[in-house]
């Protein structure tokens, strides 16, 4: 083997071919032309001169290439068919084709000694080569006999004549017309020379043994200075009989090529070689070849992936898959029994895989622990690159992931594959996370890996989906503690973040109730009261934070506080006022069925939570009890058993109602003598009022609910309400900043038209106060300041209980006005 100046070129000679291989190294990036080099000439070699002139070229895709030459090559300087001087040069080319790199190859072989014939097949090319017999021997060769049509053949030339091929017809050609048709024609010295590319219309396919072959059958006539002869040959080149099982590779080749042996024969060597070389025995046992024989076959078998070949990847249906190559050579020599004439045939024959389908395997390595997502994906041939990954967020590049904090490397093996890890931390925003428990959140990545297959450049896709699962939630926790009049909660989040849901009793804290907490107004509140007594109310708050989705309750809160609180007043004027309030020992309570002792004595305002009463201390079944210096009046709230119907206002109730008692009372201290000093000062004219003009504007509008924060407008109506249920009404003094002015309503009704004259009607204000026939009364709503209302003497607020106009239990019409 001649090595040319380490420059990646390497040529040897292997039987009676030329043997050149180029290094990827040298190849790679450029475009290779070959040129033969004959004395000064310099041919470039197309695809059909090299087949026509003996010369093969075969590169795998990283540009390993292998140029055979034939030693009976046109271009081959031959000196008496036994020392061969083989020229190359080759056109190293790169992308500008401004710049250009040239080798010349030089390449002595001998070969000897030849075989009376000799078939030679080749990827692109059949050869085969008789022996012309010295002057007055015929051996292959045969005299033409008298008669054939022969030119004049006086002279000295020496040449071929005219070939005749049978297809199985015969068609004859003269040399010109056999060059033109792309057959290679020549005599050396001892040797008469035919080659045909595969596939001409001169060839024809057969079955031999079962085994598809290429064959020609010529006859070729050759003038010598001893006269004019004629030689039949013929050639059969493999183009099948390969089968794949499981990862073996069997070739069958017929052990009796009919086309070419008649009658018997004996085999005297047989000989596997790769890529155009012989292997020894040792040789084959080492990479697991084997060369037999049966009854009709020659069988070699090669393992899938032998050094002596490569794997290639693809991407079929956009999914892996691998192939593999190798090109086996198979030689022998026959003889036959009844003649001296022996037969030497060597095939150069490759072999590529089907597409095997490789799933690429993927292996997690990820500890939860250290909240660190890894894996590797693989393992891929060299000709592989990772050229993206999808996340869930989108589509990253390799130098993009590793810009994020994500690891990508790759690996690569002792075997020459390689594979690619990645390492992503769980709490990136590519990762997507749910806890199935409370205390465990499962993180999920979802993965798509984009890869290219080089140099095609064809892309495929491998999808995978890791998982892991951790208890490290942290869950929030809330704290609390009063003052005299607020409750102060602090929430403390957790691992979650605001993740959650907070609720205020069976009510979601929402933006409209965090402004009603802020402005402590415990009416709409759902806090939970305990205890009442004269000067104080005991009352709870219960908070939970719920989860989103599971309903979990992740925290809660109860907290109770003791808060001054004073339900009865009393007053100089003998007035009473005093507030009961629904606890949570009488949880079913309806706090307007609240009376005083003297039943028809009902609540002055009352909602859902409590009751207020008003009353004189003569009245409502108020007791009077006289002590040394003070008198006591009493009176009682509570709900009282009355089995009449709504008789005088009185609501009907039973005894499975709650029990409820709460005793209120007052003290007057008796026969007290308090000094009071009058002055008078003579007045210098009489008070008089001035009468002033103007223009008030006065605007009603209905509340959406108690907090007269929301208002219906008009494409909001008509508003559906069910019967009993409160309407709540604002009366608001606008466009005024007179602070001096107070609204009152003096009297307000409903009809069932919008003409306010029509009747029926129903008074729900008379003479500023509710309406004395109604068992439903009319509540007045107190009226403070804040960021809508300036100035409260201009606002009346008052809710009655939706109700309907019936005429002998009719209903007269749906809609009240």
């Amino acid at each position: 083997m001649k090595r040319m100046n380490g420059s990646g070129l390497r040529s040897d000679c292997v039987g009676n071919l030329m043997r050149l291989s180029l290094d990827k190294a040298l190849a790679v990036g450029n475009e290779l032309e070959v040129e033969a080099v004959n004395g000064t000439q310099h041919i470039v070699l197309t695809p059909r001169l090299a087949s026509q002139c003996g010369y093969s070229m075969e590169s795998d895709p990283w540009g390993n290439t292998r140029i055979f030459s034939s030693l009976l090559g046109c271009y081959v300087d031959n000196k008496d068919d036994h020392t061969f001087n083989v020229g190359l040069r080759l056109q190293m080319y790169s992308k500008s084709q401004f710049d250009v790199v040239t080798h010349d190859v030089m390449q002595t072989c001998s070969y000897t000694p030849w075989a009376s014939r000799e078939i030679l097949c080749d990827r692109n090319y059949m050869e085969v080569s008789g022996f012309i017999a010295d002057a007055g021997t015929k051996a292959l060769a045969q005299d033409v006999k008298e008669g054939d049509n022969i030119p004049d053949v006086s002279g000295d030339a020496h040449g071929i004549w005219k070939l005749t091929f049978y297809t199985p017809e015969p068609v004859a050609m003269v040399l010109r017309e056999a060059e033109q048709a792309g057959y290679g024609l020549m005599l050396t010295s001892t040797r008469l020379v035919v080659r045909s590319p595969y596939n001409t219309a001169q060839t024809t396919s057969e079955e031999v043994g079962g085994v598809s072959m290429e064959v020609i059958r010529v006859s070729a006539y050759y003038q010598t200075p001893h006269g004019l002869n004629v030689m039949n040959l013929a050639a059969a080149c493999p183009t099948g009989g390969v089968l794949f099982i499981n990862n073996l590779i069997s070739w069958h080749i017929p052990r009796r090529l009919t086309p070419l042996v008649d009658g018997s024969f004996e085999v005297l060597e047989l000989h596997m070689g790769i890529n155009g070389k012989r292997l020894d025995r040792s040789q084959m046992a080492t990479r697991g070849y084997t060369l037999s024989t049966t009854r009709h076959h020659i069988v070699m078998e090669i393992p899938v992936g032998s050094p002596d070949g490569h794997f290639k990847s693809h991407a079929s249906d956009y999914q892996y898959h691998i192939s593999y190559s190798v090109e086996p050579m198979l030689e022998i020599l026959w003889r036959a029994k009844d003649a001296e004439d022996d037969i030497r045939y060597k095939v150069l024959f490759p072999i590529t895989t089907p597409l095997l389908p490789q799933l690429p395997h993927f292996q997690e390595s990820t500890v939860p622990e250290a909240r660190m997502f890894r894996c590797i994906v693989g393992t891929f041939l060299h000709d592989v690159v990772l050229k993206n990954i999808t996340f869930s967020t989108g589509v990253l590049t390799v130098d993009a992931t590793n810009a994020r904090g994500f690891i990508i490397q790759e690996h690569k093996y002792a075997n020459g594959t390689k594979g690619y890890s990645l390492s992503v931390p769980f709490d990136a925003d590519v990762v997507l996370k749910h806890n199935p428990e409370l205390l465990v959140t499962t993180y999920l990545l979802p993965l798509t890996f984009g890869f290219i297959i080089l140099p095609e450049e064809t892309p495929f896709a491998h999808q995978v989906q890791l998982q892991a699962s951790l208890q490290d939630v942290e869950l929030p926790t809330i704290a609390g503690t009063c003052d005299q009049k607020y409750f102060y909660i602090t929430v403390k989040y957790g691992s979650r973040g605001n993740n959650f849901q907070a609720m205020v009793g069976y009510r979601q804290l929402t933006p409209e109730l965090e402004v009603l907490i802020v402005m402590n107004c415990v009416d709409y509140i759902r806090f939970v009261l305990q205890l009442i007594k004269t000067d104080s109310l005991r009352a709870r708050v219960d908070l939970s934070l719920l989860d989103h989705i599971n309903n979990w309750v992740l925290a809660d809160l109860y907290l109770a506080c003791t808060f001054p609180f004073t339900t009865t007043t009393c007053y100089p004027n003998g007035t009473m006022t005093a507030t009961a309030v629904k606890v949570q020992s009488v949880a079913n309570l309806v706090p307007s069925r609240l009376t005083l002792k003297d039943q028809s004595c009902k609540p002055a305002f009352s909602d859902d939570r409590f009751a207020r009463f008003s009353f004189s201390v003569d009245s409502c079944g108020t007791t009077r009890t006289f002590f040394d210096h003070y008198m006591l009046y009493e009176n009682e709230i509570g709900l009282h058993y009355n089995k009449g119907l709504y008789n005088k206002g009185v609501a009907k109730t039973s005894p499975n109602d709650p029990a409820y008692r709460q005793t209120i009372s007052c003290y007057y201290v008796v026969n007290e003598t308090q000094t009071v000093a009058v002055t008078s000062k003579q007045r210098l004219y009489e008070p008089k009022a001035e009468i002033g003009f103007g223009q008030l504007t006065v605007q009603m509008r209905l509340a959406q609910d108690s907090a007269y924060q929301l208002f219906y407008q008009a494409e909001d109506y008509p508003v559906v309400k069910y019967l009993r249920q409160p309407l709540y009404f604002e009366v608001a003094l606008i466009e005024s900043t007179d602070p001096n002015l107070e609204l009152i309503v003096e009297k307000c009704w409903a009809t069932l038209d919008e003409d306010r004259t029509s009747l029926p009607s129903w008074d729900v204000i008379v003479d500023g106060c509710e309406n004395p026939d109604d068992i439903y009364v009319t509540v007045f709503h107190p009226v403070v300041s804040d960021s809508r209302v300036l100035f409260p003497s201009h606002i009346k607020r008052f809710s009655v209980k939706m109700f309907t106009f019936t005429k002998d239990a009719v209903v007269l019409k749906d809609e009240v006005k």
